[in-house]
């Protein structure tokens, strides 16, 4: 069963099989959309705000803190960052918005005790993501969570669990969910525009930066790197470390296939229409551009078989990120192979949908919208339905990034038990399904 086109419109309560069915939820969603847009804008100028705290400062984070200090209809309460120069300026930041001066916390437990606080948004670093919402959902809060969702596919899970056990509503930061022309792209596939789509492809392609060799060494007075490294094993601090390099180490990141890849992915497995973990993995790569400390691929290609009703299908994910060009006309992008037409989308750009002998049939231009995303997870909130980019919508777009990088590192082929959420044929690949966590306050909900 495919997914809905926008988790707006799906209850909390609602079943797959109690969902209205697909057409005709397809032929209201435009619609609903925009009358509940509408009509979520007005009710919302005569609410009280909702009171947020932003958890990871840095540059997403940071992006996040702009928008919401922004919006009417929200009020920042408290940031929190384990960097203290990073915390100033977010606090300022917040400040010259809208005029109100939120609470500085290095620890987030101190936001978690903030009664006031509804929801909380996490922009850390990946090894950050689950524990910090696990947290947030047991002291009941909202949770606004960056992807992917989890460093590892258990972790996925438990944040799966944890939504439901609460009731909570948790977003996952794949804004191109929210997006118009991805919305859209998505109704035509789903209303059978190219035929039975049984190829997706998704790619990375883009010129990312050499981050060097470097030996551990202290870190800076303004970090608390402690708190930082948090529930992961302890490794000394380094300077290709930290901002933002922490993704291409094991221990704290995803590589780029967690990184702008599970955007690509997220949308590939959309529009393939699979709401379940792929069977097979096959994977190639290595690094063969970059000759540095960080220890993901700059270079994968990875192939995921899904078998749905019984029929298979394909998800093919390619990954360069040594490349100066773009591919297809988009640097990050999707295409979808049907049996009557392909459809090409760029979550930056738009798509172009074309039927037989290449004829453009439709095209559309656009952009992530990441207003609307937050807009999405604050109705949610307000109403229990399940957002656009729901725990468990991330949690399977994020556990592909997860086996194609074990795929990578054990130089395997992968069978994978979907219900189990277990690798079947390589005992040493099932150990990378979880991690290793340090004693720390932050892991006792992991453990």
């Amino acid at each position: 069963m495919s997914e809905p086109v926008t988790g707006a419109f799906v209850s909390g309560g609602q079943s797959d099989s109690a969902r209205p069915p697909r057409r005709a939820f397809l032929r209201t969603s435009a619609t609903a959309l925009a009358v509940g847009v509408s009509a979520r804008a007005c009710h919302a100028e005569t609410e009280k705000p909702m009171v947020v705290a932003v958890i990871g400062v840095g540059g997403m984070g940071m992006n996040h803190v702009r928008h919401l200090a922004g919006y009417p209809q929200v009020e920042i309460a408290a940031v929190c960052d384990v960097d203290a120069n990073r915390l100033a300026l977010a606090a300022a930041e917040v400040e010259n918005r809208s005029g109100r001066r939120p609470a500085t916390e290095q620890d987030l437990r101190k936001v978690l005790a903030d009664d006031r606080i509804t929801a909380v948004f996490i922009a850390t670093p990946d090894h950050w993501h689950t524990p910090a919402a696990l947290l947030a959902l047991e002291a009941g809060k909202h949770v606004y969570v960056e992807k992917p969702c989890c460093h590892n596919i258990r972790e996925g899970r438990l944040l799966v669990e944890a939504a439901r056990r609460t009731g909570l509503v948790v977003q996952t930061g794949t804004q191109s969910r929210s997006s118009r022309h991805v919305q859209r792209a998505m109704e035509l596939l789903r209303d059978g525009a190219i035929g039975d789509v049984l190829v997706a492809k998704a790619w990375n392609s883009q010129r990312r930066a050499d981050i060097g060799r470097t030996q551990p060494s202290e870190p800076p007075r303004h970090l608390d790197y402690d708190l930082w490294v948090g529930p992961a094993p302890m490794r000394p601090y380094r300077s290709n470390m930290l901002p933002a390099i922490w993704r291409w180490w094991h221990d704290f990141g995803c590589g780029d296939m967690g990184n702008d890849g599970v955007h690509d992915l997220d949308l590939a497995r959309w529009g393939l229409g699979v709401t379940e973990h792929p069977v097979k993995v096959a994977a190639m790569g290595g690094k063969y551009f970059f000759e540095d400390d960080q220890q993901f691929p700059d270079t994968q290609n990875v192939l995921f078989e899904y078998r749905t009703a019984g029929r298979p299908r394909q998800l093919v994910f390619e990954q360069r990120i040594w490349s100066p060009y773009k591919q297809e006309g988009y640097e990050n992008g999707n295409a979808f192979y049907g049996t009557k037409g392909l459809l090409v989308l760029g979550k930056i750009g738009g798509f172009h949908l074309y039927g037989a002998r290449n004829k453009l049939l439709e095209s559309m231009e656009g952009q992530p919208d990441l207003p609307a995303h937050h807009q999405n997870f604050f109705a949610c909130i307000r109403s229990g339905e399940r957002p656009a980019a729901d725990a468990e919508i991330g949690h399977l777009s994020a556990a592909l990034c997860h086996l194609g990088n074990i795929a990578i590192r054990t130089d395997s082929r992968l069978e994978f038990d979907s219900d189990r959420e277990q690798i079947t044929n390589h005992a040493p690949a099932n150990e990378l399904v979880r991690r290793d966590y340090r004693e720390h306050w932050s892991s006792r909900l992991l453990l």
